[in-house]
Formats: structure tokens, sequence, C-alpha cells
């Protein structure tokens, strides 16, 4: 585990999350990031209840996020609203800050950065949104009618519209200080900042710590484009068998709840 003290000062970033579901494992990820760092403003966008044990992350009341693509409406046209800071970090329940010590000063050089995408090979390839630190004069230009908005909001702004961007001023990190910034599908958790992925969850904090988070999560359907990863990290280690069967049996029935929903009759 990094060292808790001295903790790193970000005055300039707000830190941010907007969720209606995994909750709970969202302000986990808020706390993860907040023991290492001080940010000027810790926000978290929800419709639950919730009620942070944390005394610096302040709840801000939205309408329900019914949808990924909702989620994506909100960051490109809502969240701006509420930033002050020059800077706002993203972070979802499945990603968060590893290492304070591991920040580089020309992050803030950039007006998106989040990890790259191997699966891309023309240059547009940063980055992942999951876990991103974005500037907030990009987050407004995503409001220009000039924006194409589209889902997902990081391929609408790291590809869709980046060379509109880039033509507004906006600045994208290169690919390999991206992956110093962030691990995802590319990069390494032991040389980055933070991480993005629920498949890199048993890796960076162990097996036993993410079953914790998985069993609290109230939409385990979130982990099932990687489910064979994940199952296989977890069935590793005492209680092994167990979990995979878990795993297994939750994958199995969200997917006969997308069966019968696709096949059920229209309302009359």
């Amino acid at each position: 585990m990094p060292p808790a003290f001295p903790k790193l000062s970000l005055p300039q970033v707000t830190l941010c999350a907007a969720t209606s579901v995994n909750v709970q494992a969202t302000v986990r990820a808020l706390e993860a990031c907040l023991e290492q760092i001080d940010f000027a403003a810790c926000l978290l966008f929800t419709d639950s209840a919730v009620g942070p044990a944390h005394p610096g992350i302040r709840v801000v009341p939205i309408n329900q996020l019914g949808s990924s693509a909702a989620y994506s409406d909100f960051l490109l046209a809502g969240m701006a609203d509420h930033v002050e800071t020059s800077y706002c970090l993203v972070v979802q329940w499945d990603g968060h800050v590893l290492d304070a010590a591991r920040w580089l000063p020309e992050f803030l050089d950039y007006d998106y950065i989040g990890a790259s995408w191997p699966q891309f090979d023309n240059g547009h390839d940063v980055g992942n949104g999951g876990f991103s630190l974005r500037s907030r004069r990009l987050m407004a230009l995503c409001r220009d009618p000039g924006f194409r908005a589209s889902h997902p909001e990081d391929i609408a702004i790291g590809r869709v519209n980046r060379t509109w961007l880039e033509g507004q001023g906006m600045r994208f990190a290169p690919r390999a200080l991206a992956d110093r910034f962030a691990a995802e599908r590319a990069g390494d958790p032991a040389g980055s900042f933070g991480y993005h992925g629920a498949w890199r969850m048993p890796e960076v904090m162990g097996a036993a710590a993410f079953w914790e988070i998985y069993l609290a999560l109230d939409d385990r359907g979130t982990i099932r484009h990687d489910v064979a990863s994940i199952a296989g990290q977890v069935a590793r280690g005492p209680g092994g068998l167990r979990r995979l069967t878990r795993i297994l049996w939750d994958y199995a029935v969200y997917e006969l709840r997308v069966l019968a929903k696709a096949w059920s009759p229209p309302a009359r």
C-alpha cells in the first residue's frame, strides 16, 4: 500500500463521480482517492439516498441515470455546471488512484488524459473516460453546438470530436504519458497513477478485497464483458471455487434476465 502521508495537494482539481448503480462501490473508489490526495472538492452525483461517512464527499442530487447513455449525456452536458476548478478527475466504481507519488505535474499540461486504447492505431487513442482528467474548458466545449455529442462520452471526446476539439486549442496527452496516468486495456498498474476496469481490481487490491466489493454491487451485470478474466482471478486461493461458482451463477442470471426482457411481449 502507498504511504498515507504526506498527501498530495491538488487544489486545481475536483474529484467527481456520477452514478445510479453500484453507489457504495463508487463511494469506496472516491475514498481510495481521498486517502492520498487533497482535492479542491469531491462531488458524488447520484439519485441514491446515500450518506457517505467520509466528510470530504459531497452528494449532489441528480435525476436517475437510467442507462449508460444517460451517464454520457450527464458528463457531456451537466457536470460542468458543478465544477468550479480548472480540472476534474472523473472516477467510476471500478477505478481509483493507486499511488499519488506517481502523479506528474505535466498531467495538467493537457486538457484530456485517460488510459490509452490499444485497439486504435490512428493516433486518436487517448483515452478512457472511467478514470480521466479533463479541463473545465474542455468540458465547456462539450456543450458547444459544434461538438457532436454521442455515446459513449469518452469516444465522443477522444475520437468523434478530437480533431474539432484540437482545432479549438484543446490538447490531448500523448499515449506514453496517458499510460503513466492510468492503466486499463493497456499500461501497467504497477507504474501508473491510477487505473480503470473491474478486471484490474483483483490484481491491484487482491482477490479478497475485490470480493467484498463485488458482493456489495447492486448491478453485477457491469462486469459481464470481463467475467472470464475476473472469474479466473478470484478462483485462485482459499474459497476460490465458491467465488467462481457465485460469479458464474450471477452471470447466468443476468443473461437470462436479458433474454427474458428481449422476449417479453410489448405492453398494451
